[in-house]
């Protein structure tokens, strides 16, 4: 049996508050190269949430610090247009299997959800002795 993956559990757990979505998440196959590219190369999903607005979801699974780096550092400039755009967020949707009980095999998956604001982005660094 084929395990179920972090996108298809947030596809599940957005169906489950009708939340209106669409995947952005591309797939290119080739020959020897296969390669998954996200929107702006920061987005999987992109929601439509009546407090929110226009919510950008990138979906992972525990390995958080990652993907905050690709979207805080390696694609700052893209995630700083996104969020600048009025009327649009941008989170994380990690998901993680825990035990029901301490000591019990029975587990449960969580889902993990951490929003990006503009101050999460470090400060650009400046030279002192040279501001220009």
């Amino acid at each position: 049996m084929a395990s179920v993956t972090p996108m298809q559990r947030t596809i599940a757990e957005l169906n489950k508050t009708e939340t209106v979505f669409g995947i952005v998440e591309r797939f290119i196959g080739g020959a020897k190269i296969k390669v998954r590219v996200d929107f702006l190369n920061i987005i999987d999903l992109i929601a439509l949430d009546p407090v929110k607005g226009v919510l950008g979801i990138q979906v992972c699974g525990n390995d958080f610090k990652a993907h905050v780096d690709k979207i805080c550092v390696e694609n700052a400039k893209q995630s700083k247009a996104w969020l600048s755009t009025p009327g649009t967020a941008l989170e994380i949707w990690g998901w993680r299997k825990l035990k029901n009980k301490r000591g019990m095999k029975a587990t449960h998956w969580e889902c993990r959800v951490q929003k990006i604001t503009l101050d999460d982005f470090p400060e650009p660094e400046t030279d002192i002795d040279n501001p220009f």
